[in-house]
C-alpha cells in the first residue's frame, strides 16, 4: 500500500516529537539516575491540573492565564520535592506518587460535572500530537532552549535546580503532547540506554526517540489511528530492543542504575 503524506499535517507533529526527543532523552537520564521514576508523571499531572483549574475558573481563552497557573503549581511542587529530598530522601518516591494519586483525584472531582471532562482530561493524558501547529511549537522551543543551555553548559551548578528546570520542562511538554508521550519519553529509552556506555548512550537514545517518532505518525496517518498511544508504544519496543541488544558484552557497562 501506498501512502501520500501530508507534510503539512506532519511537520509540526514531527519538529514537536524531535524537540520532546532531544530535550527529554537528556533529563530521563538523571530521572533515572536519582531513582525518582515516577518524577514526570506527578510533575506532568499536577501541571495539567493547573490546565483544569484554569478552565474551572473560565480561563480557557486567555492562553497566558492557563500558562501562570500551570507553571506556578508545577513550580510549587518542584518546590516542595527539592525540600523533601534534602529532608527525607529515603521517603521521596513515596512523596511522589502521594502527590500524583491526590493531584489526578482532584483533577478528576473538578471535572465531575463537566459534559466535557472525560474527554478534556483524555486529552491531557494521551495528547493531541497531530494537532500540534507551529505556533504552538515556538515558544515551547525557547524554552527548550534556554533549560538545555543551562543544563549543558552551567552543569553542576544547575542540578540543585533540577526539579525547578524539570517543572519547567514538562509543563510545556504536557500541553504539547500529554502526559503519557512524556513520561514515554523520559522514561523508555532511558531505560533502553541504561547499560550503554556514556559516550554512545545518548545517540542511542535520541535514535530510538527519533524513529519512535517517525515511524509512529507515518503509520497514525496511514492507517487512521491515535498517534500518541502509537508512539508510545514503539518507544516501549524499540527500547527494549536497545536494552537486550546492545548488552554489556558488547558495548561495556557504564555502571549507572
Amino acid at each position: 500500500m501506498t501512502v501520500e503524506l501530508d507534510w503539512s499535517l506532519l511537520g509540526p507533529p514531527l519538529v514537536a516529537g524531535f524537540l520532546i526527543v532531544v530535550t527529554h532523552v537528556a533529563f530521563g537520564r538523571e530521572v533515572l539516575k536519582r531513582g525518582i521514576i515516577f518524577i514526570d508523571l506527578t510533575i506532568a499531572q499536577v501541571a495539567a491540573l493547573g490546565v483544569i483549574v484554569a478552565g474551572t475558573l473560565q480561563l480557557g481563552d486567555a492562553a497566558w492565564g492557563v500558562q501562570m497557573l500551570a507553571v506556578s503549581a508545577a513550580l510549587v511542587v518542584a518546590a516542595l520535592l527539592s525540600w523533601t529530598e534534602r529532608r527525607w530522601p529515603h521517603l521521596q518516591e513515596a512523596f511522589i506518587g502521594s502527590l500524583y494519586v491526590v493531584s489526578a483525584s482532584f483533577a478528576l472531582l473538578l471535572l465531575a460535572n463537566d459534559p466535557h471532562g472525560a474527554e478534556a482530561f483524555n486529552k491531557l493524558l494521551s495528547g493531541q500530537l497531530l494537532w500540534v501547529t507551529y505556533e504552538q511549537i515556538i515558544p515551547v522551543a525557547l524554552l527548550y532552549v534556554g533549560i538545555l543551555i543551562a543544563w549543558w553548559f552551567w552543569g553542576e551548578r544547575t542540578k540543585s535546580l533540577f526539579y525547578f528546570l524539570f517543572a519547567l520542562l514538562v509543563t510545556a511538554s504536557v500541553q504539547l503532547v500529554g502526559v503519557f508521550l512524556v513520561f514515554a519519553t523520559l522514561i523508555l529509552p532511558a531505560l533502553g540506554i541504561c547499560r550503554i556506555n556514556r559516550k554512545g548512550d545518548l545517540l542511542v537514545g535520541y535514535s530510538v526517540g527519533a524513529i519512535s517518532y517517525i515511524a509512529g505518525l507515518w503509520l497514525s496517518f496511514a492507517f487512521d489511528i491515535p498517534a500518541g498511544p502509537l508512539v508510545v508504544c514503539l518507544l516501549a519496543v524499540l527500547s527494549v530492543v536497545a536494552f537486550v541488544v546492545l548488552a554489556p558484552s558488547k558495548v561495556g557497562v557504564s555502571g549507572r542504575p
